[in-house]
C-alpha cells in the first residue's frame, strides 16, 4: 500500500481519498500509527469473495490431511 493519508487529511480531502482508493488500498494514520484502510468497493467485494471461498484455514486443512493419512487403515476397515 503506497497511499497514506493522515486522519486529518483524510477528513479534509475526503474526495481525494476516495479517488486514491480506486487505484489501491489507502492507509489512514493517526498519531503515527495506522488506524484504518480504505478500499474501493470492487476490492472489498473481491476480499469478501476470497474469504467466503476459503472457509477452512490452511492449518486446519493440513491437520486434516495428516490425520487422514495416519488413520487411513482404520477408515478403510470401518468403510467395509
Amino acid at each position: 500500500m503506497s497511499n497514506v493519508f493522515k486522519a486529518s487529511d483524510a477528513k479534509n480531502r475526503f474526495g481525494q481519498l476516495l479517488d486514491a482508493a480506486q487505484s489501491g488500498p489507502v492507509r489512514i494514520s493517526k498519531n503515527g500509527r495506522d488506524v484504518a484502510v480504505v478500499l474501493s468497493a470492487d476490492a472489498f467485494m473481491q476480499l469478501a469473495e476470497d474469504a467466503a471461498g476459503n472457509g477452512v484455514s490452511p492449518a486446519v486443512k493440513a491437520l486434516h490431511e495428516r490425520s487422514a493419512d495416519r488413520w487411513a487403515e482404520v477408515y478403510r476397515a470401518l468403510a467395509r
